[in-house]
């Protein structure tokens, strides 16, 4: 899937996002999802592509939401998705509605923020019983095994940089 990119983000390389997706085929299908840090949407499009029923784009960067828009256009994507234009920590503390099936979290790495996502999202709304969480991360990254109800069930590692698979306990 060829796509419009941008100079201030670093995307999912495309050798971990098939990895991610290869390992999450059965679970697409239907799935509504949500693209924490979602950038240009390039794995948010990925699901759509592969048959989720509904995408929730979440980016506070304007250049990123226009790109995001662009791609969506020249894919001719048509509903269910949405984008909100908002902080993603800020985003977990307030989400209130239905919970999500699977969870992208890409943060910037050079903020080192992956255990602060980890936290708002362990205190969010976002997860039912069965949903499935994927954060990447740095390798000199604080993300623990254990965060609160959700535990680490499978890490995979990418040059400098890990993919990581939660779920509730």
């Amino acid at each position: 899937m060829t796509s419009f990119q941008a100079g201030h983000i670093r995307p999912t390389t495309d050798r971990v996002k098939e990895s991610m997706f290869n390992i999450l085929m059965n679970d697409i299908e239907g799935a509504r999802v949500i693209d924490l840090f979602s950038g240009t949407g390039n794995l948010g499009l990925e699901a759509l592509s592969r048959g989720a029923r509904e995408v929730v784009f979440v980016e506070k960067n304007k250049s990123s939401i226009d790109i995001l828009k662009k791609n969506i256009a020249k894919l001719k994507i048509e509903e269910p998705y949405q984008i909100i234009q908002k902080d993603v920590l800020s985003f977990l503390k307030s989400y209130q509605g239905e919970p999500f099936d699977l969870i992208f979290a890409d943060p910037p790495f050079t903020e080192e923020m992956a255990h602060d996502v980890m936290m708002g999202a362990s205190a969010s709304q976002l997860f039912h019983e069965n949903t499935l969480m994927l954060i990447e991360s740095g390798r000199r990254e604080k993300i623990e095994d254990d965060y609160g109800t959700l535990i680490r069930y499978d890490k995979r590692e990418f040059g400098d940089k890990f993919l990581s698979f939660f779920r509730k306990k």
